[in-house]
């Protein structure tokens, strides 16, 4: 859980508690108590000075509050240059100004904080039993805590998400469930991709960076008699591993933990959907979005020649978006493949059907409109 503790001034009593953050958030500096009696133009206001509010009202109060500072920092105007001078920023300087008005969002919403007991208790007056959604996420009970009520809401839904499942097509309409922190496969282009590209053996496949299990999992439904699927997340270790038992699958899925490819030996068939956008992720949850100067990519493709089996192909899942927003260019892509010593056999393509991609309010609509997943069939040159 960490150590680092909140404090506070409550009653006239200095009080500290146990801090937990998710996303990486420190803990705020400057608390205050709050309750039914709060109203929403203050907590915004405070939230937005870098002051936190510690509630101690009615639950359902404090969910509606949260839902007037989302209003509130939703309609904030961005200030806009007038006159025959203004100039509209690039592709790559909205995606940024896009990125920092995100996270400054989070922040500000992060703000309004519930206090936990021991047992992942909520104290409060209509507040929900959340033991099990908090046990999933942050694992056995350590004693009293605070944490943001906005990820508080998140964990909840992650374990609804986890519960309900994902329907995938591609699977004949089995469920996967994603875990806490992993990547839910709710776009399914990319699982569509694999459904549908021409199988070069049916012997062994490794899934680099399996995640849910979803592509393993559609691997072997499509006749493959061995997969092999890495990742070094623990919780997608154990989220692939719950999804490859529930499909009954776990006696030709192997889910191995490494750092792209296993330990050892050459396959016919390697498949890997690394995260789609060049960048360091803000927080934890977002390094199955976000790939640190593309350092998975290119050792996904530098690795490959090496891995493969006499004949055998690479299959790289991998949207263009980061070339739409100015992140990374098809040539340096291409020149990636070179550099590694791999050859295009062929490449398969998909549009978005995500509602994003139709949004012409999104502020990266024209990127998103433009967006086109492939999957490249890769070989050694």
């Amino acid at each position: 859980m960490g150590g680092e503790r909140l404090a506070w001034t409550e009653n006239g009593e200095e009080r500290t508690a146990l801090w937990r953050s998710e996303t990486g958030a420190a803990a705020p500096r400057r608390v205050v108590v709050a309750d039914d009696a709060t109203r929403a133009d203050d907590a915004y206001r405070m939230a937005c000075e870098g002051t936190a509010l510690l509630w101690r009202g009615d639950f359902q109060n404090a969910r509606q509050l949260l839902t007037a500072m989302a209003r509130r920092a939703d309609r904030t105007p961005r200030r806009k240059r007038r006159g025959r001078d203004r100039v509209e920023p690039s592709q790559v300087q909205a995606f940024h100004l896009y990125r920092q008005a995100r996270a400054q969002r989070a922040r500000t919403l992060g703000m309004l904080l519930i206090p936990l007991d021991a047992g992942h208790v909520v104290p409060l007056r209509r507040a929900p039993d959340v033991r099990e959604a908090c046990a999933e996420a942050y694992g056995p009970d350590g004693g009293p805590y605070v944490t943001s009520l906005r990820e508080l809401l998140g964990v909840v839904g992650a374990h609804e998400w986890r519960a309900k499942g994902v329907e995938i097509p591609a699977l004949a309409g089995a469920r996967i469930h994603p875990h806490y922190g992993v990547f839910s496969p709710i776009r399914g282009e990319y699982v569509d991709l694999v459904a549908d590209a021409p199988l070069p053996s049916t012997t062994l496949a490794y899934d680099v960076g399996t995640g849910t299990g979803v592509l393993s999992a559609v691997l072997a439904r499509r006749g493959v008699e061995r997969v092999v699927a890495t990742d070094q997340d623990p919780r997608a270790l154990a989220c692939a591993r719950d999804n490859v038992a529930r499909l009954g699958l776990a006696g030709r899925v192997d889910v191995v933990e490494a750092d792209l490819f296993p330990p050892d030996g050459r396959a016919p068939l390697i498949v890997c959907n690394p995260p789609w956008l060049p960048g360091r992720p803000a927080s934890p949850l977002e390094h199955a979005v976000y790939d640190p100067d593309s350092r998975m990519l290119h050792g996904f493709l530098n690795g490959l020649p090496g891995r493969l089996e006499p004949g055998g192909e690479g299959w790289l899942v991998l949207s263009d978006l980061a070339e739409h927003l100015g992140l990374r260019t098809r040539a340096a892509l291409l020149d990636a493949f070179a550099a590694a010593g791999l050859t295009v056999l062929d490449r398969l393509d998909i549009k978005p059907r995500h509602p994003r991609a139709s949004d012409p309010d999104d502020p990266l609509h024209a990127a998103r409109a433009a967006e086109t997943t492939s999957l490249w069939r890769l070989s050694p040159t």
